[in-house]
């Protein structure tokens, strides 16, 4: 599959709306199965491009999970704000905005950073 993924959940495609599905799906599994052990969560949070920029995604992976009575406030959702949960909800959820770029290149750093310098080089060999 290529292209953004906020493209995914668009109607044009039958594979691309059964690749969505099954990203919600998985994103509600997995979300279901950190909560249960502590009987719930507190907080919600989408990061990055789904949270920035894919309003389905985060509202079909809420729905899911019911036994964490998870709702949201639909027009905020739309509008991708920074906290996207209706007053009746027992969780809260947001949205926070990431530079993916950034963290890359701070890891990639550090990486570089806590590396030994490679070996002097010899002429001739």
């Amino acid at each position: 599959m290529s292209g953004p993924f906020h493209q995914v959940h668009q109607p044009r495609e039958t594979a691309r709306n059964h690749a969505a599905a099954l990203f919600c799906y998985q994103g509600t599994k997995w979300i279901s199965s950190c909560a249960a052990a502590p009987g719930g969560l507190d907080t919600l949070v989408f990061a990055g491009g789904i949270g920035e920029s894919a309003p389905l995604v985060c509202a079909r992976v809420c729905e899911g999970p019911g036994f964490l009575g998870i709702e949201l406030h639909e027009s905020r959702n739309a509008e991708t704000a920074a906290v996207i949960y209706s007053d009746g909800s027992r969780a809260t959820v947001r949205v926070i905005r990431t530079d993916e770029e950034l963290m890359i290149a701070r890891s990639v750093l550090r990486t570089i950073l806590r590396s030994p310098p490679p070996p002097p080089m010899t002429p001739g060999k």
